[in-house]
């Protein structure tokens, strides 16, 4: 087999009979083979150059099988990127060669051993899939509800503002990103196969096959939901246990601080030498509770700011030019300035033709991120507009200064539209002035909006960092710093700032306890997380005695 990258073409993805058909007849003309003398084995990667100053191409990445592979390379044009491929070796395959290493150690191994997971997010979910494919069966703990009771809980909570504190748009199965766009893509180097495993098991649960090869892969809200009941049901099907509604209180530690056990805030015990702390950015009292038993922690950079809608059309325009009207995806685009104060802003968790939703956690304040479904085709594309900010910011020089900053812009939020989502147009923002009305550009949100001035909830060096990436953006994207551009705020849970520290065994300071994901500040997204939860879930898969 070989793979062939780079391969501009002018026939475009479509999920249909007819399509392979189409591509092949476009690869042998391109290839200049006959029809009958080569089959596309898969689609490896799928973009689309979409540059106003190039004309319209799909560009793909293909793995081909060639009947006479030697004689007809030959022939094949000069100018193409050709490599020979294999798949190489799978994922499982490296768990199946630890779990083998493991029980065929000299030291006595116990088969029944059952690691705790606290939290049923991306981490802990897949940290629990690399151990049931070991044989290992673990015990999993998750504070909210399982993902179709949560997402009843929130869209009550969109509905008429009652909130479950541990249940809502931060907090169940499936994690915070369960209520995002669902991006899967990641700068993360990997050598084991561990995202191809993740994107695979993803589309058995139930998501779309396009993120294997799309080259913005993203799952969509919609699809989350059924794919997270899938992963659920392989876990239980492979002997874990999970308990939802069931929050993790504090670890139970002998007088040397080596880890025994979990206590729930109902009182309940459950032993164990061995917890993965999967707990996400938002659990705020957990972190607080284990600072206080002596887990050590270290305050984190992170970035806040606003989110920013445009109506989608207008997005494509300003990203497609003239092939605007060409059959494209919802247009996406990822932004970055230093502004003058120094600051660096930039664009975060983008969703192209999705809402915007009060994504709150504790009462008291607001918080917002964003959300699409698959097909990205709400009327309004909406991005974070984020500014960073490092512990020099924070109140105080305390580990966890960094929520006490989170909490207090959140609290002034929610005060701003007594607990509604505040927002208000650019113009209105940029000026100062006491907003009063919308423009053609209507909220599309997930909860209730109310007009407010949002400098109040933000700091000076903030928001003239975002006025400045606006104005900035505006000469390359004409039209991004539209008078009527809608700013909502506050986004605060770009990432955690607080960094939960660990060894190279992936191990805190108190043994036996493997901090892993966000909330423990070693990832940015579903899919490092999820991959740090595999990392996490190897070392003990390799390490783990009776």
């Amino acid at each position: 087999m070989i793979k062939v990258n780079q391969l501009k073409l002018d026939v475009y993805y479509e999920d249909n009979d007819k399509f392979m058909d189409d591509l092949k007849d476009e690869v042998a003309n391109k290839l200049k083979l006959n029809i009958d003398s080569f089959k596309i084995v898969e689609i490896l990667r799928y973009s689309i150059d979409a540059r106003k100053a190039h004309p319209l191409k799909a560009v793909y990445s293909l793995v081909l099988n060639l009947k006479d592979e030697k004689k007809m390379l030959k022939g094949l044009p000069k100018k193409l990127d050709i490599s020979p491929f294999s798949y190489g070796d799978r994922y499982e395959d490296r768990l199946k060669e630890l779990a083998k290493n493991r029980m065929s150690d000299d030291e006595d191994k116990n088969p029944n051993f059952s690691p705790i997971i606290v939290g049923l997010g991306p981490a802990g979910m897949f940290a629990a899939l690399a151990l049931v494919k070991a044989g290992i069966k673990p015990i999993i703990f998750e504070r909210g509800q399982k993902v179709e009771d949560r997402r009843e809980s929130v869209e009550k909570f969109f509905k008429d503002g009652v909130l479950n504190p541990d249940s809502n748009v931060q907090f169940g199965e499936g994690g915070a990103g369960t209520f995002s766009d669902g991006k899967l893509n990641t700068t993360v180097k990997d050598k084991y196969a561990r995202q191809r495993f993740i994107l695979e098991t993803f589309v058995n649960a139930g998501a779309p096959k396009e993120i294997l090869f799309n080259s913005r892969p993203h799952i969509g809200t919609d699809y989350l939901f059924e794919a997270v009941k899938g992963i659920r049901q392989i876990l239980l099907d492979n002997g874990a246990t999970i308990y939802y509604d069931s929050k993790v209180d504090k670890l139970i530690l002998d007088e040397n601080q080596i880890l025994k056990g979990v206590s729930l805030s109902n009182g309940e015990s459950y032993m164990t030498d061995s917890v993965i702390l999967a707990i996400g950015h938002s659990s705020r009292d957990t972190v607080k509770s284990l600072f206080d038993q002596g887990v050590r922690m270290s305050p984190k950079p992170f970035a806040v700011g606003l989110r920013v809608e445009h109506k989608r059309e207008d997005v494509n325009l300003m990203q497609y030019g003239e092939h605007s009207s060409s059959k494209l995806p919802t247009a996406f685009y990822k932004l970055t300035h230093k502004a003058a104060n120094g600051r660096n802003v930039f664009s975060f968790c983008m969703c192209p033709g999705g809402y915007i939703v009060n994504a709150s956690s504790e009462e008291g304040g607001v918080v917002v991120n964003g959300m699409s479904n698959y097909d990205r085709m709400a009327d309004n594309s909406n991005s974070a507009i984020v500014v960073s900010v490092t512990a020099d910011d924070y109140p105080s020089s305390h580990p966890l200064a960094g929520i006490d900053y989170q909490r207090d812009l959140e609290q002034k939020a929610y005060n701003l539209a007594k607990g509604l989502i505040p927002s208000e147009r650019y113009i209105d923002f940029k000026n100062n002035n006491e907003p009063d009305k919308e423009g053609r550009i209507s909220p599309v949100h997930k909860g209730e909006t109310a007009f407010a001035n949002l400098r109040e909830c933000l700091p000076d060096y903030v928001t003239s960092a975002i006025i400045d990436g606006l104005e900035y953006w505006n000469k390359k994207m004409p039209g991004y710093a539209d008078d009527d551009a809608l700013l909502s705020g506050v986004e605060t849970r770009t990432s955690s700032p607080v960094r939960i520290d660990r060894d190279d065994d992936f191990m805190s300071n108190v043994k036996g306890l493997y901090p892993t994901g966000e909330g423990a500040g070693y990832a940015g997204g579903i899919m490092s997380a999820a991959m740090d939860g595999l990392k996490v879930a190897e070392q003990i898969i390799a390490t783990i005695k009776e």
